[in-house]
């Protein structure tokens, strides 16, 4: 199956599942405080619906516009626009009739579930997959800085070994690129010493710059030959698949990453390597090229294999049921303070942050391309705590604004008047529009720019 196909056949069913019980959280409160529910919606149903049925007093659907869902909630001013509803008496069963307490808890329902939701999908990953790591501080000899000028505008280099940001020790070599993208401050380890510095503040723009090379820290692995093509000018050298390139002339070579260099200061020539094969190491002489290269496909050592070689240490962690609780919620609220940490960036103007907005293709980007459980349920998880807190934001015609006035309401004992929610829906819808277009217009400008 293509994997764009498969990347959105994910998008879709994660938005969908989130999107309905969003809806839910508002629509159970609602219902239990008697409050009438008029309508219930995935997706939009601007002029015409793919789907709907009443059931009761609720109209149940399906709209056609994919940008979110909706409860219509009777007596209250929401995306609907009924202000025709809202001239006449209020009546028992309508939201504006209900005691504030009631109104917040009905509101605050869609955040609270979402946060809930990715909590619970943490907590089943934790009890079904467990955690495998490689420790961050375990690595022999450092890690390899592949973009050497991004290296320097961080002020790290190969080699080195960060040990906390902002104070934090990084324990997972996985989570450090996130944590320098939120971060101020690094803990590096070089040549014994202890360095600590700034993180630059326009870093994540640099990063952003060339998405290719965002991921410039990578793990220092030996030389592993996985083919020699039948073009390269050492096919007959006796050099094989599998080989270990542990010497070149005079030099040792532990790491893949040391190989470059040496070849640059001996293009054109015939130089000797120590190989290392079953154990037994061999001299093969070999041509390099005048741009100096010796025609080998390089492969991969694998983790456990680098870990017998004491190259760096894997941690595996098996949770019981209870104790894939804490750990749950504990990654629950990791991701959701991770993610304020990176929404500060993106306030901040001089972070250059803005510029890796992104709205659906982005958020498509998350899923694999090609199936895998593991892989979905934790995007989806990562993407209802994105939800909750979006939601929450101070902005009319989120749940948030609604919030807003409804704690305004409860501590001056004075209700907004309908025409100033009116006011205030119609500027929310606008800004949110404006955000829903810068950005899917930096999905759209990455595609046909970059």
């Amino acid at each position: 199956m293509n994997p764009i196909l498969i990347k959105t056949i994910q998008f879709f069913l994660s938005l969908s599942l989130l999107i309905v019980l969003h809806e839910l959280g508002h629509f159970i409160p609602a219902k239990l405080f008697k409050t009438r529910v008029e309508k219930f919606y995935l997706f939009f149903d601007v002029k015409f619906s793919l789907f709907k049925k009443k059931i009761g007093e609720t109209v149940y659907g399906i709209g056609w516009l994919p940008l979110g869902g909706y409860v219509k909630i009777s007596g209250m001013i929401d995306e609907s626009m009924d202000t025709e509803a809202m001239q006449e008496e209020p009546k028992e069963w309508e939201f504006r009739s209900k005691p504030a307490w009631q109104r917040l808890i009905i509101m605050l329902g869609g955040v609270t579930v979402n946060f809930i939701l990715a909590v619970v999908i943490y907590i089943g990953m934790a009890w079904s997959y467990g955690d495998e790591y490689i420790q961050a501080d375990s690595l022999k000899d450092g890690f390899w800085v592949t973009e050497k000028a991004i290296g320097d505008k961080l002020g790290v280099k190969t080699g080195d070994l960060i040990l906390a940001v902002d104070g934090k020790q990084v324990e997972k070599f996985s989570s450090i690129m996130g944590d320098i993208a939120y971060g101020n401050t690094i803990t590096i380890k070089r040549d014994g010493s202890t360095i600590e510095q700034e993180i630059p503040e326009d870093f994540i723009a640099t990063l952003i710059k060339d998405e290719d090379k965002m991921r410039f820290l990578t793990l220092r692995r030996p030389f592993i030959v996985a083919e020699v093509p039948e073009e390269s000018a050492n096919k007959n050298s006796g050099i094989k698949a599998n080989d270990e390139i542990v010497g070149i002339g005079d030099k040792n070579i532990s790491y893949f990453d040391e190989v470059k260099p040496i070849l640059e200061q001996n293009k054109g020539k015939e130089i000797s390597l120590r190989v290392k094969r079953d154990g037994v190491e061999k001299q093969i002489p070999v041509v390099i090229s005048d741009t100096a290269t010796i025609g080998f496909v390089p492969g991969l050592l694998g983790l456990d294999d680098m870990e017998a070689k004491g190259i760096l240490k894997l941690k595996t962690v098996k949770y019981s049921f209870v104790e894939s609780i804490p750990a749950g919620i504990n990654k629950g609220i990791k991701t959701l303070s991770d993610y304020i940490k990176g929404m500060k960036k993106i306030f901040n103007p001089s972070t250059g942050a803005y510029k890796g907005v992104g709205g659906f293709a982005a958020i498509a980007g998350i899923f694999p391309d090609a199936w895998d459980w593991s892989a979905f349920w934790g995007a989806t998880a990562f993407i209802s705590i994105i939800l909750a807190f979006m939601n929450i934001l101070p902005i009319p015609a989120l749940d948030g604004g609604h919030v807003m006035f409804l704690l305004y309401e409860m501590v001056t004992g004075r209700k907004p008047s309908d025409k100033f929610m009116e006011y205030a829906q119609m500027t929310g819808f606008f800004i949110l529009i404006a955000l829903l277009l810068f950005a899917n217009g930096n999905d759209l400008y990455k595609w046909l720019i970059k």
